[in-house]
């Protein structure tokens, strides 16, 4: 019997003492194991090619675990007219066969994208793995990267069984060949595209139908402060649409309008869309929430010290923005990000009462919601007179005191309710709170969302804005009736969601910091955590399914709510910023909040 010759190696640790103060305690980094500054010209290109290759093999091993996820969630939709089922036309992005509707939201999840992403995701690899196997496999080899990859699934994906398989594969491996040569996503996209119409006539008539029921009005915030408005319609509609607009631009111009052409079409647009001079047809009011910090509705004073150059600091003794130094507060316009200049221009826009008085804006409504200024948690919404009473009334345990300090609360989050459906109050208050659907990666607008309980109502969950959130109507349904996710939400509104695979993502109320809170349980872990509200599985089927919405609103409804609203506005009011407090919140870690509750009338005094 002969015995190979073996390598072996020998490890030794020895304990050296205190660890040095140069060392980090982290993962080493590539860059510090394979240093490229020893690297020439020739070796960083051949460096470049051998990353490219293994990202390609690292995105064709993702198409294929994505795949196998989306073998495991088979769709548990038995009857389509189940209580809480999908409704078809609602919703513009293709669903896949078989595979659960909610497959997509756990994409997300755990990639940590937004849905429509992960759609993209899902889609290159159900279409790579199921119809296009030669391109994974190409991909999987490193000949072609993602780029490419998605050029043919946008082509060639969901063809069949229109197109034959034989049809398919043929194109497929000519187009592959392009893609290998080195021919670029977008020129391949057009090749292939022109390639299948040469091989079936009839794939561009379908793909036009399928990309009519696909099509969208679509909003996307820009940088500067504007917005894009894109609508997806056939060729000869929008270039008679864009001449139209054209053209009355064009007749302003020849009336003496000094402004812009382009603008102009933009005016002319909105106009034709929303048609204010048109009463023969029933009314649509149109909802906007602005959220703006009550600090960015007050104009400078004339004479006023502008502050540092741009790009220099200045010292201040509180926290930033608090005292005119530091970065400017923002607002929302629409969850659009907006300066402070621009909240004054548009609330000066819509009340000729001006900003003084802050009155609402004509046919709309003003909410003040009043944020604790160490953690930017939501304590109450008032409306304006409401604010102004409460602030001339004295303690009504104390009313002999002149300068009260029992700490009695004076304004808090509305008082729980026995009943299933939230009061108009609780409703009021989350929707100040969460601002739009509080699932990891939704945009959607309060206004089309649903007072949603955590723990569900029938399995004792109360009827508590500790125990509510908004959810939009799809995540609505998903916590409802998709199983394994699991909702969990602490007393001030952090929502965490645990997808089926273990994955958990956590949301906070927009305009809420981390706060003293968070930083205690830094550095004390043992501290107590906030209570948290759970949803499991267990009660997954909680709250009965959503009824249906209806898209338009009464005139008496918004009448019921008191001063109506054409433009519904939100303003957060931080403490130290619009209002004056007996102790200074810098000089107490509680601040005028005592017990979760908003104490102390001094605190409702208005600074001259």
């Amino acid at each position: 019997m002969t015995t190979e010759p073996r390598l072996g190696v020998g490890l030794a640790v020895a304990v050296v003492g205190p660890r040095p103060e140069t060392v980090v305690d982290r993962p080493s980094r590539l860059s510090e194991v394979l240093d490229p500054s020893w690297l020439d010209d020739v070796a960083c290109a051949g460096e470049m090619v051998s990353v490219n290759r293994l990202r390609a093999a690292l995105d064709a091993y993702e198409v294929g675990v994505v795949a196998r996820l989306a073998d495991l969630r088979p769709d548990f939709w038995q009857e389509t007219d189940t209580p809480g089922g999908p409704v078809e036309g609602w919703s513009p992005v293709r669903s896949f066969v078989g595979v659960s509707e909610f497959f997509v939201d756990e994409v997300a999840a755990v990639l940590g994208i937004s849905r429509t992403r992960a759609h993209t995701v899902a889609n290159t690899a159900l279409v790579l793995v199921g119809q296009l196997p030669a391109t994974w496999h190409a991909l999987a080899d490193g000949h072609i990267d993602l780029a490419r990859a998605r050029a043919l699934v946008h082509v060639l994906g969901w063809q069949q069984p229109e197109v034959s398989a034989d049809v398919v594969a043929a194109v497929e491996a000519e187009a592959l060949g392009w893609a290998i040569a080195g021919e670029g996503p977008y020129r391949l996209q057009d090749r292939t595209a022109a390639l299948l119409l040469e091989r079936d006539a009839e794939a561009a008539d379908r793909a036009r139908k399928r990309a009519e029921r696909e099509a969208d009005v679509q909003v996307h915030g820009r940088r500067d402060g504007l917005a894009d408005l894109t609508v997806t319609l056939q060729p000869d509609i929008a270039a008679a649409c864009r001449d139209t607009a054209d053209r009355y631009a064009r007749m302003w111009k020849a009336d003496g309008d000094d402004r812009p052409i382009g603008l102009l079409r933009t005016l002319v647009l909105a106009d034709l869309v929303l048609r204010p001079w048109d009463t023969s047809r029933p009314s649509v009011t149109a909802h906007i929430t602005i959220h703006a910090p009550l600090p960015a509705l007050v104009p400078p004073q004339p004479g006023a010290d502008p502050g540092p150059p741009t790009g220099t600091s200045a010292p201040s003794d509180g926290p930033a923005g608090e005292d005119g130094a530091g970065p400017s507060q923002l607002g929302t316009v629409g969850g659009l990000p907006v300066t402070s200049a621009h909240l004054r221009e548009l609330m000066a826009r819509w009340s000729d009462a001006g900003l003084d008085g802050l009155t609402a804006p004509d046919d709309g409504s003003l909410d003040v919601a009043v944020t604790d200024p160490h953690t930017g948690r939501l304590r109450a919404v008032v409306t304006g007179p409401e604010l102004r009473r409460v602030a001339a009334r004295a303690c009504p345990q104390h009313p002999g005191a002149d300068t009260p300090s029992c700490g009695c609360p004076l304004l808090d989050a509305p008082p729980a309710t026995t009943a299933y459906r939230p009061t108009a109050a609780q409703r009021q208050f989350i929707a100040a709170r969460d601002r739009g659907c509080r699932h990891p990666g939704c945009s959607r607008p309060a206004l089309w969302t649903d007072a949603d309980h955590v723990l569900a109502h029938q399995h004792g969950g109360p009827t508590d804005c500790a125990n509510l959130c908004t959810l939009c109507r799809r995540h609505h349904r998903l916590k409802t009736h998709a199983p394994g996710w699991r909702f969990a939400m602490t007393a001030d509104g952090v929502l965490s969601v645990t997808t089926p695979s273990g994955v958990t993502r956590t949301t906070r109320p927009p305009g809420m910091g981390h706060g003293l809170d968070h930083l205690v349980r830094l550095l004390d872990p043992a501290a107590e955590p906030p209570p948290q509200i759970e949803h499991g599985e267990a009660t997954n089927r909680g709250d009965a399914a959503p009824p249906r919405r209806t898209t338009t609103r009464r005139r008496s409804d918004r009448s019921r709510r008191g001063s109506g609203g054409t433009v519904p506005v939100g303003v957060d009011a931080p403490w130290r910023s619009g209002w004056t407090t007996a102790t200074p919140p810098a000089a107490s870690t509680t601040g005028p909040v005592l017990g979760g509750r908003v104490s102390d009338p001094d605190v409702l005094v208005r600074e001259c």
